[in-house]
């Protein structure tokens, strides 16, 4: 059993060089392709962030992110049986220090590819290459802390005498696609709720003629895609300059996902006219609700609770759905009344050797650097809602 490093040239100095010409060292972009969709499809935990479709965009829209991929392989086959996208602590956080960062633009998830047949000996394997190549910390930025990737990790872990720290712990709404659509939702909004929503759904109705529809061709996907992007660019986000289709680099990096069949784009129309619209992803028995967005003028019908209500009937249709991974922000004020499970996620912090010093002091640096950051967020966000008051 072996883990490697792919990467490429050109990292900060406090980390390990390998040339790129060295066999098993590769850029990101030449790791086998069947191999890593194969891993993908058959992990023991599913990420759609981190297949092939996904990550090779991502990063391609950061050209200066420099993205490896730490690998574990068995067998005189070298099959491939764990993948983890990383950049460099400097290129993600800035931060001179030898730690290597499952980050990518865009990835609200960071659990990496295990092989179900061989998950506890990928992820030592993953941890001992990241430690080979110089890094003594290893960071999964939005890890789930309850599924069998974390317990593999954990075990592995064990062997090694290792201990993770765990920061931002939170939970994140999930849907148990499993149950049946119609008395989920009775049991999470209530009688009343749902009684109300329904009202504004009438009322909708008599606008216009109504329609939902799932966008799975790659053509179809397009078409809705730039549907998806100018009415993102209505609302809030386009306000705020955060939008998909606002930079040209996110732009060209959703449209490359969605040509690679990573998206799927679940519209709600009035009168032919999209006022609500979300990508959804797929990777094994998980589906992921990525983004949303929808017309702020109409909500007063709740265009994107009335999309959701939707996506749930649809996946608990879907006997190849087992849960749905809301993918939103801890406490959300919109998902987290219609889906009621809860997936534990978290930045889990992986040392690479036991007892390490220098892993513990870049552990407490980027306590400290988040703890200024939230402290940075909550005076803008004051001084945001002292200009909104005077005006």
């Amino acid at each position: 059993m072996s883990g490697t490093i792919v990467e490429s040239a050109g990292d900060m100095p406090a980390m390990a060089q390998t040339a790129p010409g060295l066999p098993g060292v590769l850029a990101l972009g030449q790791v086998p392709r069947a191999a890593w969709e194969r891993l993908a499809g058959h992990a023991v935990e599913a990420n759609a962030f981190f297949a092939p479709g996904y990550s090779l965009p991502a990063y391609g829209c950061d050209n200066h992110m420099r993205p490896r991929a730490i690998t574990a392989h068995a067998g005189a086959s070298r099959q491939l049986i764990g993948l983890l996208p990383v950049v460099s602590a400097w290129s993600a956080l800035r931060l001179p220090v030898p730690a290597l960062i499952a980050h990518q633009p865009y990835s609200p998830l960071t659990v990496p590819l295990l092989s179900r047949e061989h998950a506890e000996t990928a992820a030592g394997a993953l941890i001992d290459a990241a430690a080979a190549h110089g890094a003594r910390l290893l960071v999964l930025p939005a890890m789930t802390l309850d599924g069998p990737a974390y317990q593999a990790l954990t075990a592995a872990m064990a062997k090694r005498g290792l201990v993770a720290t765990i920061q931002n712990r939170h939970q994140r709404a999930a849907l148990d696609a499993t149950q049946d659509a119609e008395a989920y939702l009775r049991g999470g909004l209530g009688s009343k709720r749902l009684k109300e929503l329904r009202r504004l759904r009438h009322r909708l109705d008599e606008e216009g003629a109504v329609g939902f529809a799932l966008h799975c061709e790659t053509s179809a996907v397009a078409a809705a895609l730039e549907r998806f992007l100018v009415l993102e660019a209505m609302g809030w986000k386009g306000a705020g300059g955060t939008g998909l289709g606002q930079s040209a680099e996110d732009a060209a990096f959703v449209r490359s996902a969605a040509a690679q069949g990573m998206f799927e784009i679940a519209e709600l129309t009035l009168n032919e006219q999209v006022i609500a619209s979300g990508i959804v992803m797929r990777q094994g028995d998980r589906a992921f609700f990525f983004k949303i967005a929808y017309d702020e003028k109409l909500s007063r019908y709740s265009p994107g609770v009335q999309l959701t209500l939707e996506l749930t009937r649809l996946f608990a249709a879907d006997p190849t759905i087992a849960l749905v991974d809301s993918t939103a922000d801890a406490g959300h004020p919109m998902i987290d009344h219609v889906w009621r499970e809860r997936l534990a996620v978290g930045v889990m912090l992986i040392p690479t050797h036991s007892n390490d010093p220098i892993a513990a002091a870049i552990v407490a640096l980027m306590a400290a650097r988040r703890g200024l950051r939230n402290r940075l967020k909550a005076v803008h966000h004051r001084i945001q809602t002292f200009k909104e008051n005077r005006t």
